[in-house]
């Protein structure tokens, strides 16, 4: 365990040497604490991560394929895009402390994350990463399902996210602009699972990344058609109904408990 822990060290002080290196003057970052150094380097990506994303997606789809996936009322406005960008900036020094905090107890072995893609067999390796997305999936349905049924939770927390709720109010920007304690228990399913199943550390930092890029994609109203992924389609659902699709990365959950609808459903009542 000892071992593990110095390999999970060595690992997060590179990943603080390569993004603080990089784009921090050294006098600034270096005196940090370790854990003040881990937090700003996750502050600085998840802006990067967020502007990016956004950005090009939006560039793509409202400018470069303008009409071409959205009639042209349906296409958000740029006050309801700096409204979201405002939102998810005010909450990203908050969403930066749960990576932050993981890190931290998987730097100190409280969790089931291994250093090395050697320390298990290809195929335990892969049986744990599905695992692990089925786990991350099931709580974050059940988390997101509950910032609704929850009045309480919805009021306060999740009401601020629920204001875009038509397509013309939905941008990729849309994908962070959460109440922060909110954004934070969205995401804790994939600290969560952590402490039930064995995955790499690098795994488990890529799939925060791509889910990430993900919040962008399923907040862009283009319906994939890409089954079983629950894509911006569902997604858009989700946000004019409030009752369907809390599912992330799949349709399984809202299929198994009941609150699937599908867009082609929604298609069918419009015409």
């Amino acid at each position: 365990m000892e071992d593990f822990k110095a390999l999970f060290l060595e690992e997060t002080l590179f990943y603080n040497r390569v993004v603080l290196g990089s784009l921090v003057p050294r006098g600034w970052w270096e005196p940090l604490p370790h854990f003040l150094q881990t937090w700003l380097r996750n502050y600085i990506g998840g802006n990067i991560l967020y502007f990016v994303s956004g950005f090009l997606w939006s560039l793509y789809v409202y400018h470069l394929k303008r009409d071409v996936y959205l009639p042209k009322d349906a296409t958000p406005t740029a006050r309801a895009m700096l409204l979201q960008i405002y939102v998810a900036t005010k909450a990203m020094p908050w969403y930066s402390l749960l990576p932050t905090v993981s890190e931290y107890m998987i730097e100190n072995g409280w969790t089931r994350c291994f250093p090395r893609t050697t320390d298990v067999s290809l195929a335990a390796y892969l049986v744990y990463v599905v695992i692990y997305l089925v786990l991350v999936e099931l709580g974050i349905y059940w988390m997101h399902r509950g910032l609704h049924d929850v009045k309480p939770l919805y009021k306060y927390l999740h009401a601020t996210h629920h204001i875009y709720n038509k397509q013309n109010t939905l941008s990729p920007f849309a994908g962070l602009a959460f109440h922060p304690l909110d954004g934070i228990l969205q995401a804790l399913p994939h600290v969560l699972a952590l402490f039930v199943v064995p995955v790499q550390f690098r795994m488990h930092i890529f799939l925060v990344f791509v889910e990430g890029i993900w919040t962008a994609n399923i907040h862009d109203c283009i319906n994939g058609k890409l089954w079983p992924v629950m894509g911006a389609g569902y997604h858009t659902i989700h946000h004019t109904t409030y009752r369907h699709n809390y599912g992330h990365f799949t349709i399984w959950m809202d299929w198994m408990f009941g609150t699937l609808r599908h867009p082609t459903e929604e298609e069918s009542k419009m015409m």
